[in-house]
């Protein structure tokens, strides 16, 4: 089993499933999770590129938000697309990124996520609050590379 298959445990993986879904339903906002082994390239540059692989950036409020994790180097990154980087200041994401940061040095990292995207859902629901007719435009699987 590589690190990427070993890092979530199947109930864990389920719960941290949960924890978007249930954020989603105070906001309009997406939120994804990615993980991968590690990459050679500067860990928000990698997590750029997964969030345009994912489509993220066709929300019809590009309101998008990736959680990424490179596993073997404990790397941690989240970005929000245009229209949330458009109403946010500059360091919107820091508490969320120590936090994260912080579950995952301690080998905690179910926790970190599930508390990572509550955090994030609270934030996103005052500026893109859930309409009734929302609809869910990305999986909330996560997603592995």
């Amino acid at each position: 089993m590589n690190a990427v298959e070993s890092f979530l445990t199947a109930t864990q993986e389920k719960n941290v499933i949960k924890a978007i879904k249930n954020a989603e339903n105070n906001t309009s906002g997406e939120i994804r999770v990615h993980i991968e082994n590690k990459t050679e390239k500067p860990t928000l540059e990698r997590a750029k590129e997964v969030f345009l692989y994912l489509k993220m950036d066709q929300t019809k409020q590009r309101n998008g938000v990736l959680f990424y994790v490179g596993v073997t180097s404990k790397e941690f990154a989240i970005i929000g697309d245009e229209g949330i980087n458009n109403v946010v200041s500059d360091n919107f994401w820091d508490e969320e990124k120590k936090l994260v940061t912080a579950y995952l040095a301690q080998n905690n990292f179910e926790k970190g996520l599930i508390e990572g995207i509550i955090k994030v859902g609270e934030k996103l629901k005052h500026f893109f609050p859930y309409l009734t007719d929302d609809a869910n435009e990305l999986s909330d699987e996560i997603s592995k590379g």
